[in-house]
C-alpha cells in the first residue's frame, strides 16, 4: 500500500511542474460531461491549470465520435497551444491525433487510449492508469472475499461492463474473465453480462432486468463505480440484502466510497482522477516547452476495500 502511494508520488515528480513563460490556452476535448470519474478528471485538470496561470477550454462530445473530431478541428483553427482529448472512441482517435500534429499541436490523451497506441502521432502523449491493473485487482480481492464467505464451492454472478467503445471496458472485462479462469478463483461463474455504459440508471435498469428472472447470484462485478451503485440501488429496492452479495467497482469515487463506508459496496480500485488530469497538464506542457515526454506515462491504481479505505491518507477523508 504505502509503496503504491511513494509509487505515484515519485511518478507525479517525473513530470515535474513546468510554467510556460507566458499564460497559454490549452483545449480539453472530453467523451462526456455527464460522467463522474470523468468529470472529477477534467476539473481537476482545469483547476490545475489555472493555478499555473493558464487558461483551459472544456468542450463536450456527448458520446458522439464526429462531434468531437469536429471541436478539436475548431480547438485548432483557434489556434490554441496544447489539446487534452479524452476520445469518446478509442478506436477512432487517429483523425484527431493526425490534426493535431499536422497543425503542429501538442497534443495528450488521457484516461482512454488510443487502440492501437500506434494510432497516435510521434510526439504526443497519453496519460491514465494501467487498465490490466484495475479489474484483475478487483476481482481477485472479491474471489478472496467469496472464499472467506465459504462460497468456494460455487458462485454466481454478474458482470455490467461500461462503453465498449472504451478500451478500458474492453480490458476491465478482460481482466475479470481472466481472473474467474484462476485455479484459486474458477468457482466463480459470470451467469450474464451486459453494457450499462458506465451509467449509473441504466445498470439500475439492467440490474432489475436480471432480476426478474429469479436467478440466485453472489457477485456483482461492475467495470465502474457508477455501474455498481446502479446495480446496489436495483438489489436493495428488490430487498436483498447486501451482506449477501459481494459488489465490486472501479475508481474510488466519493459515492462509492460513501457507499462501502455503508456497508454496500464491498470492492473499488482507485484511479486517481487529479493525478490523471495533473500528470496531463505536466506533460502538455513540458511538450509545448519542446521537451521529451514519455510516450505513456501511468499513475499506478490502487485496491480498496472497507479495511484500506479507514486508514487511506487520501481517500479516508473523502
Amino acid at each position: 500500500m504505502k509503496k503504491s502511494i511513494l509509487a505515484a508520488s515519485l511518478a507525479t515528480a517525473v513530470l515535474a511542474q513546468i510554467p510556460a513563460a507566458q499564460a497559454l490556452t490549452i483545449g480539453y476535448a472530453t467523451h462526456h460531461f455527464d460522467d463522474k470519474f470523468s468529470t472529477i478528471l477534467r476539473n481537476g485538470s482545469q483547476a490545475y491549470a489555472e493555478s499555473l496561470g493558464h487558461e483551459m477550454i472544456q468542450v463536450d462530445a456527448q458520446l458522439d465520435v464526429g462531434k468531437q473530431l469536429d471541436q478539436v478541428n475548431n480547438f485548432i483553427a483557434n489556434g490554441v497551444d496544447g489539446l487534452i482529448i479524452q476520445s469518446v472512441d478509442s478506436t477512432a482517435a487517429a483523425p484527431m491525433s493526425r490534426a493535431a500534429a499536422e497543425a503542429g499541436i501538442p497534443t495528450v490523451f488521457v484516461n482512454r487510449k488510443p487502440t492501437p497506441l500506434e494510432s497516435m502521432a510521434q510526439g504526443q502523449a497519453y496519460v491514465a492508469s494501467n487498465e490490466v491493473e484495475s479489474g484483475t485487482y478487483q476481482t481477485y480481492e472479491m474471489c478472496m472475499q467469496l472464499r472467506a464467505e465459504g462460497k468456494s464451492n460455487g458462485a454466481r454472478g454478474y458482470l455490467l461492463v461500461g462503453d465498449l467503445a472504451s478500451e478500458a471496458a474492453v480490458q476491465r472485462t478482460i481482466d475479470a474473465e481472466q481472473v474467474v479462469q484462476l485455479d484459486m478463483c474458477n468457482f466463480m461463474e459470470i451467469i450474464g453480462k451486459e453494457t450499462a455504459m458506465w451509467q449509473r440508471n441504466e445498470a439500475q435498469d439492467l440490474m432489475t432486468n436480471w432480476l426478474s428472472t429469479g436467478e440466485e447470484f453472489d457477485f456483482v462485478i461492475a467495470n465502474n463505480d457508477e455501474m455498481a451503485l446502479g446495480a446496489i440501488q436495483a438489489m436493495k429496492a428488490a430487498g436483498i440484502d447486501m451482506k449477501d452479495v459481494v459488489v465490486g467497482g472501479v475508481d474510488a469515487t466519493d459515492d462509492a466510497l460513501a457507499a462501502m463506508r455503508g456497508g454496500d459496496l464491498d470492492v473499488t480500485v482507485f484511479q486517481n482522477a487529479k493525478a490523471q488530469g495533473e500528470g496531463a497538464i505536466d506533460a502538455l506542457l513540458k511538450l509545448i516547452n519542446g521537451e521529451e515526454v514519455p510516450r505513456e506515462y501511468y499513475i499506478p491504481f490502487e485496491l480498496i476495500t472497507p479495511e484500506i479505505l479507514k486508514t487511506h491518507p487520501e481517500l479516508s477523508k473523502m
